[in-house]
């Protein structure tokens, strides 16, 4: 119980993390879970599904189905719609049910590519966990099935690991990335997975460098490291002086072969100023404010992480409780709209809209920090800024 939460919203599901990371890759996405679910992955966590086709489905997992098991049936009904559909691959993400009654996800996926001729993965999600699980399995699974070996390196050329519209939405920050890696003379071989293709994608071998740009992407930088190679730098390049910094850490990757955290070496402190969010792009942020407007600021993580991405003073709190106890002493609160409920009175808060925790809420209101960190000091509708 101590994970329920009374007061703020939850992050998006590892299943969905799935097929936002695997949208745009041609691909057969498919939700094993009961009729209408994927209603609440469309409207709510994705949004590219008005203006872009993507193949995911939900297979309508009934009551029956789920008391007595129907496995046969469950691979009838992919293999038909496979055959006739014709996709890339074939990605099958299980739910709380199917975790309930042992569905054999990794056997299922063998049984379909068999049949199809379609390479076929399970992936063990079970919506217990946070989009950065479903995305980072899903991106391995890409890394191991489809990235082409013996491959030549690109000289100077990068791969964007870990962007999708939950993290960045589609206010134009993944094209800013692009932007400022290609301004710095970097070759952007592929971005994982927005404005790429999956033939991109398996060219990421060529790469002489990975920049990790979200948690999600960390899986794949240690998997495309662990078969090609390839060191890999985590940061966002936000902001002018940032970006800078990040750059640095790039070609010393490129030179060392040692993989990089582009902020470790921003100040660790326990200010009374917090950002609350996803590790890397929190880290990022604070470095960026820190060279901007010299403000020192301490992270809350709310989601799961890796120890080492996170400095020290930072905080990892991942259940409301501990989120309040941590922002008792916030003089100034950095955050998604939705975590103003539980900040205290008179605390200055700064709207950070996350689409991963407020779905499409504030989805108009999300700036593109990459370019221009100072947007985030710019009046939203009334909300107290800096």
């Amino acid at each position: 119980m101590k994970q329920a939460s009374a007061f703020i919203s939850i992050y998006t599901a590892d299943v969905s993390g799935v097929c936002s990371a695997l949208y745009e890759l041609g691909g057969m996405v498919i939700m094993h879970d009961a009729s209408g679910c994927n209603s609440t992955y469309n409207t709510h966590d994705e949004p590219r599904w008005y203006g872009m086709d993507s193949m995911v489905y939900i297979t309508g997992l009934s009551e029956m189905e789920a008391i007595m098991g129907d496995d046969e049936k469950l691979i009838n009904d992919i293999v038909v719609a496979a055959k006739e559909l014709q996709p890339k691959f074939i990605a099958i993400a299980g739910t709380p049910i199917p975790m309930m009654i042992g569905t054999d996800l990794h056997a299922i996926a063998e049984v379909i590519e068999r049949q199809t001729g379609i390479p076929t993965f399970g992936i063990e999600t079970n919506g217990m966990h946070s989009y950065l699980c479903g995305a980072g399995q899903a991106y391995v699974e890409i890394v191991k099935r489809f990235t082409i070996e013996g491959i030549a390196k690109r000289r100077k050329s990068v791969n964007v690991l870990g962007a999708t519209p939950l993290d960045y939405s589609v206010n134009g920050s993944v094209d800013s990335i692009r932007r400022r890696l290609t301004e710095a003379d970097f070759e952007v071989l592929s971005v994982w997975a927005m404005g790429s293709s999956l033939e991109e994608l398996k060219q990421a071998g060529a790469a002489e460098v990975n920049l990790v740009v979200s948690n999600t992407g960390l899986p794949a930088a240690k998997e495309l490291q662990k078969k090609f190679g390839t060191p890999y730098v985590v940061g966002v390049p936000m902001g002018e002086k940032f970006a800078e910094v990040v750059m640095k850490a790039l070609d010393k990757a490129i030179d060392t072969g040692e993989s990089q955290i582009a902020y470790s070496e921003r100040t660790a402190c326990d200010s009374d100023i917090v950002i609350i969010g996803e590790s890397i792009y929190s880290e990022s942020l604070a470095a960026a404010l820190e060279l901007t407007k010299d403000m020192k600021v301490k992270v809350l993580c709310p989601l799961e992480t890796e120890a080492d991405l996170l400095l020290e003073g930072d905080v990892l709190a991942e259940d409301e409780d501990s989120i309040m106890a941590s922002l008792k002493s916030a003089k100034t609160v950095i955050a998604d709209p939705i975590y103003r409920t539980i900040v205290q009175t008179g605390t200055k808060f700064v709207a950070l809209p996350h689409e991963a925790f407020s779905g499409r809420l504030y989805r108009k209101d999300i700036v593109d920090l990459v370019d221009n960190v100072e947007m985030l000091f710019k009046e939203k509708k009334g909300i107290d800024v800096l």
